[in-house]
């Protein structure tokens, strides 16, 4: 059986604040934890009203405060706005506070604007150019530690977190191979090079220490509910926040709204459509019918659920729903 897994932004809903949305998460955590998710993984992102997991240590070692099972990480830290030993230090805390449930995604955006990213970056100078020996300066924080090191993690050295790439283009894909290390795909708002990067990652792959051959999370939108009608009114939320955020007006997640819809212009549908290709909108038939067809097509080893809702409950039943969802399905073979 396929594993499910969850992203969450901790979105900050409209009428709320900060506070609010990191006790959903917490609770989003819990609950995913009950229903057997693999993952339950936060995201960094800057200056961005709508969310709240910028500080994604912080916010992972609180969600995951009443969990048992679930695995606990970043999807992820976007590596060029930190120093290697720093993040090996803040995750080799959590893996002492969560022992062995503990991922690290790394991606080479800056998770915010370019004013974001001369606030955050270390050096404005070849950042993202840095990230593949970044990673490896990071993997090695994270490893052994050699007789006589003079830089340690501490924690973080001997723990050996796993590693993950994220990419939304081949980049990642590339230097997800050649490091042997598992790669997470943003399918879930960046599709257009899913299938290709996927490619080039499953013909490339070196095993390494940390896994002997490919493994793919691929990003999913997941807007489910007891009728068609009532998920449709429900992504009424997500397909307003992803036109604000390309008008430049990024909001707080927005109450469902069916009007809005007649607000959006045809480029706007246009846009809609290729950025939500990996989406599911339904009712448990539905959901069933778009999952399995994209596992089919994707030959997907993980999908990581994102349900940008803006009610709690309507949010916690759609994650069910997938849950139900999942346990009747079968793996497929991978795509050719």
């Amino acid at each position: 059986m396929i594993p499910f897994s969850v992203l969450d932004l901790a979105p900050i809903v409209e009428g709320s604040n900060p506070q609010d949305a990191l006790a959903r998460a917490r609770r989003l955590a819990t609950h995913a934890d009950r229903l057997g998710y693999n993952r339950y993984w936060l995201a960094e992102h800057h200056n961005m009203p709508g969310i709240a997991s910028a500080a994604t240590a912080v916010m992972i070692a609180h969600a995951g405060q009443d969990t048992q099972n679930i695995r606990l990480g970043a999807g992820g830290i976007m590596l060029p706005n930190h120093a290697p030993i720093m993040v090996a230090e803040q995750f080799g805390t959590l893996e002492a506070i969560y022992p062995g449930r503990i991922d690290l995604g790394l991606g080479r955006a800056p998770g915010g604007d370019q004013l974001v990213s001369q606030a955050l970056r270390r050096t404005m100078v070849g950042g993202e150019d840095r990230f593949p020996k970044e990673v490896m300066e990071l993997q090695a924080f994270l490893g052994p530690v050699q007789d006589g090191q003079r830089v340690q993690a501490v924690p973080g050295g001997n723990t050996n977190i796993p590693l993950w790439i994220l990419g939304s283009s081949t980049f990642g894909a590339q230097l997800a191979a050649y490091l042997g290390l598992p790669y997470a795909f943003a399918s879930h708002f960046a599709p257009q090079q899913m299938k290709q990067a996927v490619s080039i990652y499953r013909e490339t792959f070196q095993p390494s220490a940390q896994l002997k051959k490919p493994y793919v999370m691929l990003g999913y939108n997941m807007i489910a509910a007891d009728s068609d009608e009532e998920a449709d009114r429900l992504a009424s939320s997500l397909r307003r926040t992803f036109v604000n955020l390309r008008r430049g007006t990024p909001t707080r997640l927005a109450p469902p709204d069916p009007s809005f819809d007649a607000e959006i212009q045809p480029h706007e549908r246009t846009m809609l459509e290729a950025t939500l290709a990996c989406t599911a909108i339904g009712s448990p038939k539905t959901i069933s019918e778009k999952v399995e067809a994209f596992l089919a097509d994707t030959g997907a080893d993980e999908l990581i659920l994102s349900a940008h809702i803006f009610d709690e409950q309507a949010r916690l039943r759609s994650y069910e729903i997938a849950a139900e969802v999942r346990e009747s399905l079968r793996k497929p073979e991978a795509a050719e």
